[in-house]
């Protein structure tokens, strides 16, 4: 019996002398191959979406400087190193400068007037009434058809000849005699500009109709407690709530229009002459044209710096209003 106790005790001992022998073996450190294998792991899966960056951001964005900066004759030869001469020749045109300012005034009113319709559409599709999935559905039709058969329908509508606008106008008395919408520039410039909001509408109002379902019920039950009123809580609760909303649609918005290509050529082809151009349809003017590539690569260029700098504005500004409140 002794002996067997002996013996107990001893496989005992050995069982827990090969465990704790076994202990640092289980918890030592990973060695440093394994390490670096381990912190590649990320790429695996960020390595397509880097690759499509790369491939359809950067590289774009890299030729497009590298051709600003090139002596390009009009079927595409490189002839040598331009350095300054597109840009100095592009500065030099004298319709530059009346482009750049319709471009402000293109993106700063279609923006504001798209974001305040917007708010009061999102805030209408938010409330129950009768149809309101039906009125939803019909929202997005501008934003599913074809940017280009939309503005091309407008033209047609607003033809002097067989135009519904005019038709509609003489009807009831607003005109005597068709007019030529397209002719004026000033009148072109903002029927593009109506059409432009047009088209931008959905976007946006879905996008606040989001945020708008992201408030919880109990605010807006406090504010009532408080003794606020409906304009009260719009300004004072909703609008609040609503900065992330907004935000994206002003930025996403900033960027889409500026660049809006297909409203101004289908509708204009920015004529008369210049009259209605803005950074994106002179750019092409200036490639297919004039023949111009360097010159059209260095307006890219420009085109490019100031969306980055409305946008970094409209940060700032936001972030400042931010800070104050």
């Amino acid at each position: 019996m002794a002996v067997q106790d002996v013996t107990t005790r001893t496989a005992g001992a050995g069982a827990g002398e090969e465990r704790t022998s076994a202990a640092p073996a289980r918890g030592s450190r990973p060695s440093p191959k394994r390490l670096r294998l381990r912190a590649l792991e990320p790429l695996l899966w960020l390595g397509p979406a880097l690759v499509l960056i790369l491939a359809v951001v950067i590289w774009p964005v890299v030729e497009m400087v590298r051709t600003s900066l090139m002596d390009i004759s009009s079927t595409g030869l490189t002839r040598g190193f331009a350095g300054g001469d597109n840009y100095a020749a592009l500065f030099a045109e004298p319709d530059l400068p009346g482009v750049v300012l319709r471009t402000l005034v293109w993106v700063v009113g279609v923006v504001t007037v798209t974001i305040t319709v917007s708010l009061a559409l999102a805030q209408l599709l938010n409330s129950r009434f009768p149809g309101r999935r039906m009125v939803r559905w019909a929202l997005i039709v501008p934003w599913a058809a074809s940017v280009l058969m939309t503005a091309l329908t407008w033209r047609w509508m607003l033809n002097n000849f067989y135009g519904v606008v005019n038709r509609v106008l003489m009807d009831v008395g607003i005109l005597d005699k068709p007019m030529n919408w397209l002719a004026h520039p000033v009148q072109a410039f903002a029927w593009m500009m109506a059409v432009a909001v047009f088209v931008s509408l959905p976007f946006t109002a879905f996008v606040i109709l989001s945020g708008l379902g992201t408030i919880p019920a109990e605010v807006y039950e406090a504010a009532r407690l408080d003794g606020a009123g409906t304009v009260r809580t719009y300004l004072s609760v909703t609008l609040p709530l609503l900065r992330p909303s907004l935000l994206v649609a002003a930025i996403i918005n900033v960027i889409n229009v500026f660049n809006s290509f297909p409203v101004i050529w289908a509708m204009t082809r920015g004529g008369p002459g210049f009259a209605t151009d803005t950074t994106t349809t002179y750019m092409y003017k200036l490639a297919f044209d004039n023949q111009a590539v360097g010159e059209s690569a260095a307006m890219a260029v420009v085109n490019f710096a100031l969306i980055l700098l409305v946008v970094l504005v409209y940060l700032r500004v936001v972030r400042s209003r931010e800070e104050i409140g």
